[in-house]
């Protein structure tokens, strides 16, 4: 470690690029709506908006924001750190461009699967992280896990588990958790079974 680096900056910096950039965005994106720069209401996906309105920006914007600061934030956050690090730095390891072809796959079978939802699902950030922790657990089978304590199972199980854990907590079905885990297992399919 250099000298003149602390340590935060260090693990920073040791966080692969994309990402790090990614994670970068949806903490900036949050700190931005928490103190009133943006609104999330500039930022959410509505299909209205986009197509007829012209604001494309919200395809992307949508993707970067998981909510108001708060300990929500801060697990999805750690799920996303945690898995997406893991797949860039284990799966795509020396691959960078298969792993943004990987996201851009994931964002558009996203946007697409929700825009085709009933109830539209306003942020994207929770299918694109649930999409992550999916194509990990799966390509890790027999990494074994703990749940808060409570009981272990393997990996392939975790965004079951998350899944439910979420269900629990919010008292209502996590569609975009759901969301995620379907485009995750298609692409799981066809890139690992197939």
């Amino acid at each position: 470690m250099d000298a003149n680096t602390f340590p935060l900056e260090q693990w920073f910096f040791d966080i692969p690029p994309l990402t790090r950039t990614y994670v970068t965005a949806v903490v900036a994106a949050t700190l931005a709506c928490q103190v009133d720069l943006i609104s999330p209401f500039h930022l959410y996906f509505n299909p209205d908006l986009i197509w007829k309105a012209g604001q494309y920006w919200r395809i992307v914007t949508s993707f970067l924001y998981f909510g108001s600061l708060s300990v929500d934030f801060i697990f999805h956050i750690f799920f996303l750190l945690r898995y997406s690090r893991a797949l860039e730095e284990e799966s795509f390891r020396g691959r960078t461009a298969d792993f943004i072809w990987m996201l851009l796959l994931a964002i558009v079978s996203i946007v697409g699967i929700s825009h085709a939802l009933p109830s539209s699902l306003p942020f994207l950030s929770q299918p694109l992280t649930f999409f992550l922790v999916y194509l990990w657990s799966r390509r890790n089978p027999f990494v074994r896990m703990n749940f808060l304590g409570l009981f272990t199972f393997t990996a392939p199980y975790l965004p079951f588990v998350l899944a439910g854990f979420s269900l629990l907590i919010n008292n209502h079905w996590p569609v975009g958790d759901m969301v995620g885990m379907v485009v995750a297992h298609v692409y799981y399919w066809g890139a690992d079974v197939w």
